[in-house]
């Protein structure tokens, strides 16, 4: 195991009817002048914006909203909230809805403190080192960023999708009721427990040795989806399966998994160009590329793949040939992923295999690499594109 450091100083706040105390808890961490922001209307039309209104009038915080966060959240709308937060004094950023509007509520947080362009965080042209606080109330258990420093924008004229990180960005507090989550579209549901399983994935292809503790909390998290996601799928209003699902997407992303071991992020990275020129689901996304990146780099390591396969996905061990038991492992997640009617190819997602060399050139890697587990060339990219436009279920 690595050395670490593990800072995590979000207060969760967990359980039904939660979002009812946000003012209290917007009060205890000093903020008095509150932006809400919140995504596409949904949180209007349930009444939960009404109800954080209520809590915040109670305690007496002033509050201006910014709606209309989309999927791949946007720049556009994030250099609207930084005006308004310079233009209204605001002090405190409220994130009501999914990983999108806390991704945008993040990229606000840091511009609106920030002199120049806010893009420059996310084109490393600069690092967070400031930012207004920021709280959440989560609707949709996927992204994992109530509970991280990460966010993720797109560029809405080019179309490039990119990510900055901070410890500086993770919320103050999360407000996490699973009822919230209860009248999601099936699809959206398996779209974020896709993400969830690929936060930890790429925590789990490791080159770190001696890993057992996070290797056993990574192959848990995994192991609940699997066996959750199918119940709420057939019984939307099931608490203790929504609840389980929620914690396990805060759980996957917290780094708590991913402390003392190094770590991947290309099929994250390999992704988040689907996802910029098609404007698909990030999660549905992640269901084609991250099997195909497993089939792509699985001799880099066969025995780590085959105790995925066995530990996870209850593989028996073939001592003699584990590449078979590590490749039938990957069957059983692309099996998985389309049982909960999620896609496993490029026609299934809506992309297009004559757009891979576009794809490539926006990742932007030229000459370098990229990753962690194994670094990946263009070409190797290529190749993973190639893949996933192509894959199919095995029988079997």
């Amino acid at each position: 195991m690595d050395n670490f450091n593990f800072y995590s100083p979000t207060e969760f706040v967990f359980g039904k009817e939660r979002e009812n105390e946000v003012g209290k808890y917007v009060r205890k961490y000093k903020g008095t002048r509150v932006l809400i922001h919140y995504g596409s209307g949904s949180a209007v039309k349930s009444g939960l914006i009404d109800k954080v209104k209520k809590s915040l009038d109670d305690e007496g915080i002033f509050y201006t909203e910014l709606g209309g966060v989309k999927p791949n959240p946007r720049d556009t709308l994030v250099y609207e909230g930084i005006e308004i937060c310079r233009r209204e004094k605001i002090d405190f950023i409220l994130s009501v809805g999914g990983g999108s509007c806390i991704d945008s509520s993040k990229g606000i947080a840091a511009g609106a403190v920030y002199d120049g362009d806010f893009w420059d965080f996310y084109s490393d042209k600069a690092v967070v080192k400031n930012a207004l606080p920021i709280g959440t109330i989560l609707t949709i258990a996927a992204a994992g960023s109530e509970g991280s420093g990460a966010s993720v924008i797109t560029q809405e004229k080019t179309k490039l999708k990119r990510d900055t990180g901070s410890d500086i960005l993770r919320p103050v507090f999360s407000i996490l009721n699973p009822m919230l989550t209860c009248t999601l579209p099936a699809y959206q549901t398996a779209c974020g427990a896709a993400d969830i399983m690929a936060h930890v994935f790429e925590r789990y292809f490791t080159n770190t040795e001696e890993v057992e503790i996070t290797d056993r909390l990574c192959e848990a998290v995994l192991l609940t989806m699997i066996k959750e996601t199918p119940r709420v799928i057939a019984d939307p209003d099931n608490y203790d399966a929504r609840a389980n699902i929620m914690w396990a997407g805060t759980v996957a992303h917290n780094d708590i998994v991913g402390v003392g071991r190094s770590q991947d992020w290309n099929s994250h990275a390999i992704e988040h160009e689907l996802s910029g020129m098609y404007d698909v689901a990030h999660g549905a996304g992640l269901a084609v590329i991250m099997p195909a990146w497993m089939e792509f780099v699985m001799n880099h390591n066969v025995m780590r793949f085959a105790q995925m396969a066995v530990r996870v996905f209850g593989c028996e061990m073939n001592f003699e040939k584990p590449e078979l038991t590590a490749k039938k492992g990957i069957d059983s997640f692309r099996k998985f992923l389309h049982s909960i009617g999620l896609p496993v190819n490029f026609d299934e997602l809506g992309a297009k295999e004559a757009d891979i060399p576009a794809l490539v050139k926006n990742l932007g890697l030229g000459d370098g690499r990229t990753g962690g587990f194994v670094k990946l060339s263009s070409a190797d990219v290529t190749e993973i594109y190639k893949i996933a436009a192509k894959a199919e279920i095995c029988e079997g």
